[in-house]
C-alpha cells in the first residue's frame, strides 16, 4: 500500500476511536465516565486484532483483546452487541464493563439493541453478502455493579461473588439491560451508562461503514495488516537496540495479611523481549489477583513506555512480546478468586517492576482508590500523585501514573452531586524523591462527609515507597488518615457526617544522586555569572 495512503487511513481509524470515546463521554450520565472519563475504545479486526486505539486507560486497551476473543465464536448480526465484566472470560475487575458491537459492510449500526441476523444478507456493496469487517469495543468503568459493598470496589473481598454481578459474554439487548441495570445500585444511571456504549459502539459501526465504501473492504482489511506489520516493525527495532541479555526486578503488593513478591525475569533476545515472572508469589486469599489479560495489559503499557510512545499501539507492536506468568499465581490467577485491587493495584506494579528492570526511577505505582456512597449514592475515584523523574528531568507532580490516564473529579461536580464537601485539595509540597532530577509530587485530598457514608481504600505505597534510580533518592510514602487517625493501605469502614477522610498519595522516585549543598552553590555562581543584567535581582 502507498504509505501516504497508509497514513490516511491510520488516521482515520484513529480518529474513529476517537470519536467513540467522545460519544461514551457526552453521554454517559456517572460521574466516573463523564467527568472522571474512565472508558476506553478500540477498533478491532475481523479475526480479533486490536488494530487501533484512541488514547484512553492503558489497563482498559492492554486487556480488551480479550474479551473480543471471547465472542470470536459467537452468531454476529448487524446492530447485534455484546456485553461483559468476567475477569475470566476476557474483563478486568467486575466495575469494567465492555460492550463490543459487530462491524458489516454495508450494515446499518441503527435498530434496536439485538438487531437481527436478516442484516447479514446484503452488504450495499455491488449486491454481494454482508462481511464481517471489524469489531468496535469499549469498556467503561461503571459506578457500581451491584454486591455487598456501595461502589463495588471492596477492600477486604475474597471471591467475584464480593464485589459484584459477574456478566459472562451476553447479547446486550433491552432485556439484558434491564436485567443487569436491576441488580445495581442507580440503576437510572447505570441504564444510561449503558446505553452510552452502545451507542459509541453503533458510531465505530457507521465510521467503519463509511470507511470501508469510501476505499473498499479490501483496502481496509490491507491496511490492517499494513498498520499491524508496521507496529510490529518499530517495536523490534526499538528492542534490537537495547543490549542483549537478562534483568531481573522484585518488588511487593501490600497486601492486608503481609507483603506479597512479584519476581521479574527479562531477556532481550535480538528483537524478542521475553518478561518471565516465574518466582512471583501464589495467589493469595484477597483482591490484589490478576487475570492473565491484565498482567499482559502492564507489560505492553511498560514495553513502550521503553520502546516509542509514538509507536501505533496495537496488536503488531505486541508480538514481539512473551509473558511468561505461571497459572495460579499472582498474576495469572484462577476463577472464582477476587480482583477488584488486581486490575488497579497490581497492574501498577507490574508496569513498576518492567520499568524498574530498565533502570527507571518510579512514580507513587497506585491508583489510591477511594469509593464512598450508600444504597442510593456511588462515587469512585482514582488519586494522581508523583511521577518518578528520568535522566534530564524532573518527574510532573499531581498526575495519574501508568495504568489510569483518568482525569480528576471537578470539585464543583461532586460537590453538587455527592453529600460530600472538599476541606483540601493540594500539591503535597516535598514529597518527591530527591535527586540530579526530583521526582514528582504528590496530592493531599481532603473530603468530608455530610452523610452516613460507607467507605472503601485500596491503595499502595504505604509501607513501601517507590523508588528512585541511579542513585535518586524514593518519593514519600503515601498516607490515608480518618480524623486523623491512620488507616491501612486498604481499609473499609463508615463515615458518619462530619467526619473527613484525607489521602496523602506518593511521590514519585528521584534520578541520579542528589547534588550537595556545597555543588548547589557552585551551580548558583555559575548561572548567577552567566545571567543577564536585571534578572534575578532581589526585589526591593
Amino acid at each position: 500500500m502507498d504509505p501516504v495512503e497508509l497514513q490516511v487511513l491510520n488516521g482515520a481509524l484513529h480518529s474513529i476511536c476517537e470519536e467513540m470515546g467522545a460519544v461514551l463521554i457526552r453521554s454517559a450520565h456517572s460521574a466516573n465516565i463523564k467527568e472522571r472519563r474512565d472508558a476506553s475504545t478500540a477498533l478491532f479486526t475481523p479475526e480479533g486484532e486490536m488494530v487501533m486505539q484512541a488514547e484512553h486507560i492503558p489497563v482498559h486497551l492492554g486487556a480488551m483483546p480479550a474479551a473480543v476473543a471471547s465472542v470470536l465464536g459467537e452468531e454476529h448480526a448487524p446492530g447485534r452487541s455484546w456485553i461483559l465484566n468476567d475477569p475470566y472470560r476476557g474483563g478486568t475487575h467486575l466495575p469494567d464493563i465492555t460492550v463490543i458491537t459487530p462491524i458489516f459492510s454495508g450494515g446499518s449500526p441503527g435498530g434496536s439493541p439485538g438487531g437481527s441476523p436478516s442484516g447479514r444478507t446484503s452488504d450495499g456493496i455491488g449486491g454481494s453478502r454482508s462481511r464481517l469487517i471489524a469489531f468496535a469495543a469499549n469498556r467503561a468503568h461503571h459506578a457500581d455493579v451491584g454486591g455487598p459493598t456501595p461502589g463495588s470496589m471492596p477492600a477486604d473481598s475474597h471471591t467475584l461473588a464480593d464485589e459484584g454481578v459477574v456478566i459472562e459474554p451476553r447479547v446486550l439487548d433491552d432485556e439484558a439491560i434491564a436485567d443487569l441495570s436491576g441488580q445495581m445500585r442507580r440503576p437510572d444511571q447505570r441504564r444510561a451508562d449503558l446505553r452510552a456504549q452502545l451507542a459509541a459502539g453503533r458510531v465505530g459501526a457507521l465510521r467503519v461503514g463509511e470507511l470501508a465504501e469510501r476505499v473498499g473492504v479490501d483496502a481496509l482489511q490491507q491496511a490492517y495488516a499494513e498498520v499491524l506489520d508496521y507496529a510490529e516493525r518499530r517495536t523490534r527495532a526499538c528492542l534490537r537496540a537495547l543490549h542483549d541479555g537478562e534483568l531481573t526486578a522484585e518488588d511487593v503488593l501490600e497486601a492486608q495479611e503481609g507483603d506479597l513478591r512479584i519476581v521479574l525475569r527479562a531477556r532481550v533476545r535480538g528483537d524478542e523481549l521475553t518478561l518471565d515472572f516465574t518466582g512471583t508469589d501464589d495467589q493469595h486469599e484477597g483482591n490484589l489477583n490478576c487475570p492473565l489479560a491484565v498482567t499482559r495489559s502492564a507489560c505492553y503499557f511498560a514495553v513502550r513506555v521503553l520502546t516509542d510512545p509514538d509507536i501505533p499501539a496495537n496488536a503488531g507492536a505486541y508480538r514481539p512480546i512473551e509473558v511468561i506468568a505461571p497459572e495460579g499465581s499472582l498474576l495469572n490467577a484462577r476463577s472464582p478468586a477476587a480482583v477488584v485491587g488486581g486490575n488497579v493495584e497490581t497492574s501498577s506494579r507490574v508496569a513498576d517492576v518492567v520499568l524498574g528492570a530498565f533502570g527507571h526511577a518510579l512514580g507513587q505505582g497506585t491508583m489510591n482508590n477511594l469509593t464512598l456512597g450508600d444504597e442510593n449514592v456511588v462515587y469512585y475515584e482514582t488519586i494522581g500523585g508523583g511521577q518518578g523523574a528520568c535522566a534530564d528531568a524532573d518527574g510532573p507532580s499531581g498526575v495519574h501514573v501508568a495504568m489510569s490516564n483518568t482525569l480528576n473529579t471537578p470539585i464543583e461536580a461532586l460537590e453538587l452531586e455527592f453529600p460530600m464537601r472538599m476541606i483540601e485539595y493540594s500539591l503535597r509540597r516535598g514529597s518527591g524523591g530527591a535527586g540530579a532530577q526530583r521526582g514528582g509530587d504528590g496530592v493531599v485530598r481532603e473530603i468530608e462527609a455530610l452523610a452516613p457514608l460507607h467507605y472503601s481504600l485500596i491503595t499502595e505505597r504505604r509501607r513501601h515507597p517507590p523508588p528512585g534510580a541511579d542513585g535518586g533518592q524514593p518519593g514519600a510514602l503515601g498516607r490515608n488518615l480518618l480524623d486523623g487517625a491512620e488507616l491501612p493501605p486498604k481499609a473499609i469502614g463508615e463515615l458518619a457526617p462530619g467526619q473527613r477522610l484525607r489521602i496523602e498519595t506518593p511521590g514519585g522516585g528521584g534520578f541520579g544522586r542528589p547534588k550537595s549543598s556545597a555543588e548547589n552553590r557552585l551551580e548558583d555562581d555559575s548561572l548567577g555569572s552567566r545571567r543577564p543584567r536585571g534578572i534575578g535581582k532581589p526585589i526591593p
